[in-house]
């Protein structure tokens, strides 16, 4: 499906990054794992790649094109954020907010601007990661009686990587650079019982998602299959926003 292609998944040894890698690759694409817990290492096709420094991130767009001679794809997935996320937003301080925003959100723009000159050459693909939570409000019912607390952030944040992508999408239509958001619903990470009992109950799937359920959405969105789908939110979420 995917012919080859060199797809580059930032945050890639990451719950959801692993899985991406993994299903790229099954479906003969060429997955870049870009992350900062390891060294460059082309050979296993692994480059070192810190979202928020741009220094990292040309280093690390040059040496792969030297590499392989071009990027077709890249997936925005990595999720840097502070010691203290999850405050609640009574708490919350500016520093705290402003620093989060830097670290997702604009880390995100720093990623697409400097990778666009690659893909006007391939006429490639750009993947955001949102989430449910950019496009819905919380139900906090469902943290009732656990730690778990959500940060405001997050909301924000992927409400504006959902509309960025639109604004890409559209800015970068006629050079046929196709951009998406995926949105995936609550992926299941052995979070507290009383939180996973209630949240499964809403979703009209009765369960909550793995990481394997949102690859393959991202593999398709790199292929020649979807050269027609940009500015899209693709919601991968058992159901939990049709009700």
């Amino acid at each position: 499906m995917l012919n080859q292609k060199i797809i580059i998944v930032t945050g890639g040894s990451g719950l959801l990054g692993r899985q991406m890698i993994k299903d790229i690759n099954k479906n003969n694409g060429i997955a870049i794992n870009a992350d900062i817990n390891h060294k460059t290492n082309l050979d296993e096709n692994k480059v070192f790649f810190d979202v928020t420094n741009e220094d990292s991130i040309k280093k690390a767009y040059e040496l792969i094109n030297e590499k392989y001679g071009r990027i077709d794809g890249l997936v925005n997935n990595a999720y840097p954020r502070t010691s203290d996320w999850g405050t609640s937003f009574e708490q919350l301080s500016k520093a705290s907010w402003s620093e989060n925003v830097d670290l997702q959100l604009n880390s995100i723009f720093s990623c697409v601007q400097l990778i666009i000159p690659h893909l006007e050459k391939t006429q490639g693909s750009i993947i955001n990661i949102g989430s449910i939570y950019g496009v819905v409000g919380n139900d906090f019912t469902i943290y009732e009686n656990t730690k778990i607390n959500p940060p405001v952030q997050y909301a924000a944040i992927k409400g504006g990587v959902i509309n960025l992508s639109r604004y890409l999408a559209s800015f970068y239509g006629s050079k046929n650079i196709n951009i998406n958001t995926v949105s995936p619903g609550g992926i299941f990470d052995h979070q507290d019982p009383v939180f996973v009992e209630k949240y499964e109950k809403k979703v009209p799937m009765k369960r909550m998602g793995k990481p394997e359920d949102i690859a393959p959405t991202i593999s398709f969105l790199c292929s020649d299959g979807a050269s027609y789908i940009t500015g899209q939110n693709i919601i991968v979420d058992g159901g939990w926003t049709c009700i």
